[in-house]
């Protein structure tokens, strides 16, 4: 894996897919810094060693140029974060921008417009890609959250520098987590899937059962199983469709020697509403009208002791609705589990939107080993895809 600390910048312009597609307020001010956090040891390393820095992001989804979407909203935070004045070009390809690259001296950093001002990089234009090409003269690739993106700014440029190509520091990071869980981990390793649904985890929990000896199951899937074992669910959230595939799982699961978690109690509530009425009951006998949203006290101990024994964790989705505050503390309790199991010297990787949004809410982000910063890619990389902005740079 060539990354940059394969190369030497001094005197080289780096052309750096970062991801700044970070969330802005009515006021466009960054609400949420830690995309632009997360590339800066890349940027920064390449400025140290006498390079300069070409920055080209995404922001949103504009359809066609769009100002609410401009880069140049961002310039100021991204200075402030780096330490180092950032310049602002308003476009990413033609003559403005060569020249604006071509002004560039060692040491200094230059943010191009959004790329999606130009559906040339949304549909992996070649054209498009050997202009971005022409602005670098190596190419790094730091943005994690778009790498399962065929697109001409995180794949297809990539042709263009056959040798001098290489992953930024924070998509390593994202590649050696992933690895650890998937191949190289040490034992017992334990999964947490949670979240809604049986159908959207199917994939993962096929590539991962042969990597696996726990896994435990939480979040509103959990009644899917549940039902399919004959138990009672009231009216928690089902996918009735599933419930054969469920219990296909638990039949693989069995059969590979991975041991599965399910809750054995539950908060109910008479309503999906975080004043409901609440009584902890046993999983499988929640009476009509209630429903299941979030895990109960002997659940909460069961998992604890799962996840003290574990030495390598994967942490994807909530174990209830834990926006609601009277719901939460079955997550926050996973949370802690997970965070002492880290002090003791397991690896902990956390992935995929809702989980990552619990960690960064509840105070766990430096408790545990590596909190992944990219949704799809993160996913799709567990349910074992290659991904094109990863094989863009192994590819020689």
């Amino acid at each position: 894996m060539k990354t940059i600390d394969d190369f030497n910048f001094e005197n080289k312009k780096a052309l750096i897919r970062v991801d700044f597609n970070v969330p802005l307020n009515e006021n466009f001010e960054v609400t949420d810094d830690t995309r632009i956090q997360a590339a800066k040891p890349t940027i920064i390393k390449v400025l140290e060693d006498g390079g300069s820095a070409i920055l080209m992001s995404h922001l949103g989804r504009p359809k066609g140029v769009q100002d609410e979407f401009s880069l140049r909203h961002i310039v100021d935070k991204v200075a402030d974060i780096l330490g180092v004045q950032v310049k602002y070009v308003a476009n990413c390809v033609g003559q403005e921008a060569e020249d604006a690259v071509s002004a560039l001296n060692s040491g200094e950093v230059l943010l191009l417009e959004n790329l999606r001002f130009h559906p040339n990089e949304t549909s992996g234009d070649a054209v498009f890609a050997e202009q971005l090409s022409k602005l670098g003269d190596i190419y790094v690739n730091d943005a994690f959250g778009t790498a399962h993106r065929a697109h001409a700014s995180t794949t297809i440029v990539a042709q263009f520098f056959p040798e001098q190509k290489c992953f930024g520091s924070l998509l390593a990071k994202e590649i050696e987590s992933i690895d650890k869980v998937l191949r190289s981990g040490e034992k017992p390793v334990t999964a947490v899937l949670g979240g809604s649904k049986v159908s959207s985890k199917i994939t993962i929990i096929e590539n991962i059962l042969d990597k696996i000896d726990h896994l435990i199951i939480g979040g509103g899937m959990t009644y899917t199983f549940i039902k399919a074992l004959g138990g009672q669910i009231g009216d928690s959230i089902c996918e009735d469709d599933k419930q054969e595939l469920a219990l296909e799982i638990l039949r693989k699961a069995k059969e590979k020697g991975v041991e599965v978690h399910l809750p054995v109690d539950v908060l109910g509530a008479d309503a999906f509403d975080n004043n409901a009425s609440t009584k902890v009951v046993a999983v499988n006998t929640i009476p009509d009208g209630w429903q299941g949203l979030d895990v109960g006290p002997e659940t909460m101990k069961n998992f604890h002791d799962v996840i003290l024994k574990s030495k390598t964790i994967l942490w994807n989705g909530p174990l209830g609705v834990f926006e609601m505050e009277n719901f939460a503390k079955g997550t926050i309790t996973l949370g802690h589990s997970i965070a002492e199991a880290t002090a003791n010297g397991a690896f902990s990787l956390v992935g995929g939107g809702d989980s990552v949004a619990a960690v960064k809410q509840f105070g766990f982000g430096t408790k545990v080993s590596y909190v992944s910063t990219g949704g799809g890619a993160m996913l799709e990389s567990l349910e074992g895809k290659t991904l094109p902005g990863i094989a863009a740079i192994e590819n020689e």
